[in-house]
């Protein structure tokens, strides 16, 4: 952990300029100022109450209720709606936002506090001294805009570069034609229509010789293309995205080129082997557009990704990437964590080779196994990250050979990784222990089935084709399997350096995706001392378990509030 110093922060938001054009009960309600203090934003509903919201809270202005003459009065002092219907207060940062009727009239408005922060850009200022790209990631309302407005200005005053802003709805210079002074030397161009957002992106390359292009909000593919453009024509790009950590940018068909793209690569037989993966698997397509990248997870706290093409490529290999976390203390004091070495997710050995290996297939056969379709899958949760090590695998059970019938390469690898299950894809049915059929793809296969009754190869049968089917169907298989091969044992091994493993991945988990997300998360199998450890550790968050599995595939699963 390292902490430095940085310059106290200073906050403008001419927030008397906004209240002068909301109704006279409103602008009463936020006179004292502690209503104005952390002041988000004022909602306005035809026939509701007035509302002001802050972090965490909204507080009811007064008790009369806002008529069509108040919206009226407002929308008359404010400048014209865009085609985002958005408006604002000329040399000022506030946005107004627009609700209307199927007729088009406005029958709402959400008035955003704008606010020009200087000093945030102590937590990236390092990065922007490297020439190369940076992108901005969080949700909604952790403060991107100011972050891009600040960065703006220090590139053009105090590092002297030729910046050029691409403000889409006049957000982060405000509205009218003179740009707030908040992004200093900077050059705004602001665009008629949001669709019309890339073509000005590249309007500024061609015609105006920035060094550096800020924009906000990248949100489509065309944009993502334009962006490209301009980084391969060595302009600096700072940017926001829609997405909260950069995972969500690598599932993101539209935004996923921002990060290098995602592409199907099959493997041949040698390199799979080394790689003890799939044939086929997902690889990153380009160099990405963005070097550096930062997730805000709060205003003052950020996660730092230095090499965003590392961590992509370790997202798709199954392993937790670990960026340096940034820290703003109450003390105006910098904290830096450096991050720790990734954590791999396990995989299954390769099948033995040759007569000897010919020999173990057999016998860990089980003819005994029959067709059997499984039930319907309850809602399945997203499968929890493990911080363990891969283990000994000399000392791990033999890998399940298994055959897929009409079923997903990538969701039957995605199933065997996310629950570390010894299971091992092979290419034909005489190499399989167990075959594992999707229903309507069996019956058109009558020479599989054929082919697998005379090797003595078992068939499971699924509904549908979806990873909670999969993963269902595999540790059912597993489950079969374990009388014949092994006594019952632990799912994991037992220790100390492995309880504090897996109570790491619960902190993980419940951190990550529970609070951070509200979605549930199932851990990984674990023994039961170990489960009901995890359940204490959640219940210090005051979140809800409860245990799922059966045998060696017991786990818990946790709730969000």
């Amino acid at each position: 952990m390292v902490s430095a110093p940085i310059n106290p922060q200073r906050i403008t938001d001419d927030l008397d300029r906004l209240l002068e054009v909301l109704p006279d009960a409103v602008r009463q309600a936020l006179a004292p100022p502690e209503a104005r203090e952390q002041l988000l934003e004022v909602v306005l509903d035809l026939g509701r109450v007035p509302e002001a919201r802050y972090p965490g809270r909204a507080v009811s202005l007064g008790e009369a209720v806002v008529e069509r003459a108040d919206l009226a009065a407002v929308v008359e002092q404010l400048g014209a709606f865009g085609g985002d219907n958005r408006a604002g207060i000329e040399r000022t940062l506030h946005r107004i936002s627009a609700i209307r009727n199927r007729t088009g009239t406005i029958v709402g408005l959400t008035c955003r506090v704008g606010r020009a922060v200087f000093g945030t850009v102590a937590m990236v200022r390092d990065l922007m001294d490297s020439g190369q790209s940076l992108l901005l990631m969080g949700r909604p309302g952790v403060g991107k805009t100011t972050a891009l407005r600040e960065i703006a200005r220090v590139l053009a005053d105090e590092l002297g570069k030729r910046v050029v802003v691409i403000d889409t709805s006049n957000e982060i210079a405000g509205d009218g034609d003179i740009p707030h002074p908040a992004i200093g030397r900077a050059r705004r161009m602001q665009v008629a229509r949001p669709e019309l957002q890339h073509q000005v992106m590249i309007e500024a390359v061609e015609n105006h010789m920035p060094e550096v292009i800020v924009i906000d909000e990248i949100g489509t593919e065309l944009e993502a293309q334009a962006a490209r453009t301009i980084a391969e024509r060595g302009v600096m790009l700072v940017a926001t995205a829609h997405g909260n950590e950069l995972a969500n940018l690598v599932k993101n068909p539209t935004l996923s080129d921002l990060v290098g793209g995602i592409e199907s690569v099959t493997l041949g037989d040698e390199e799979a082997r080394r790689r003890r993966s799939q044939k086929t698997v997902l690889e990153r397509a380009a160099e990405p557009t963005f070097p550096l990248a930062v997730e805000m997870h709060s205003r003052h706290r950020w996660l730092v990704h230095r090499d965003v093409a590392r961590t992509v490529d370790l997202l798709l290999r199954g392993q937790l990437p670990r960026p340096q976390v940034r820290e703003l203390d109450g003390d105006g004091r910098l904290h830096l964590q450096e991050p720790s070495p990734p954590l791999a997710l396990s995989r299954p050995a390769p099948p033995a080779a040759g007569a000897a290996g010919e020999r173990s297939l057999h016998q860990r056969r089980h003819p005994n196994l029959a067709p059997v379709p499984l039930p319907d899958p309850v809602a399945p949760a997203q499968p929890a990250i493990s911080n363990d090590d891969a283990g000994d695998s000399d000392n791990a059970q033999s890998p399940l050979l298994l055959f897929g019938v009409g079923v997903s390469t990538l969701l039957l690898e995605q199933a065997i990784r996310s629950r570390r299950l010894p299971v091992q894809c092979v290419e034909s049915v005489e190499e399989a222990d167990v075959v594992l059929a999707l229903r309507q793809q069996l019956g058109q296969h009558p020479e599989l089935r054929r082919r697998a009754q005379q090797a003595g190869v078992p068939i499971l049968v699924i509904k549908a084709d979806t990873l909670p089917q999969v993963q269902r169907g595999l540790e059912r298989l597993l489950q079969r399997r374990e009388p014949a091969e092994a006594p019952e044992a632990e799912p994991a091994r037992s220790g100390p350096d492995d309880d504090l493993a897996a109570l790491e991945e619960c902190r993980l988990a419940v951190e990550q995706l529970v609070l951070a997300k509200g979605q549930p998360v199932e851990l990984l199998p674990r023994s039961e001392r170990v489960r009901r450890l995890q359940a204490e550790l959640a219940a210090h968050y005051q979140l809800a378990s409860a245990e799922f599995g059966s045998g060696r595939q017991q786990r818990l699963r946790i709730f969000p509030r």
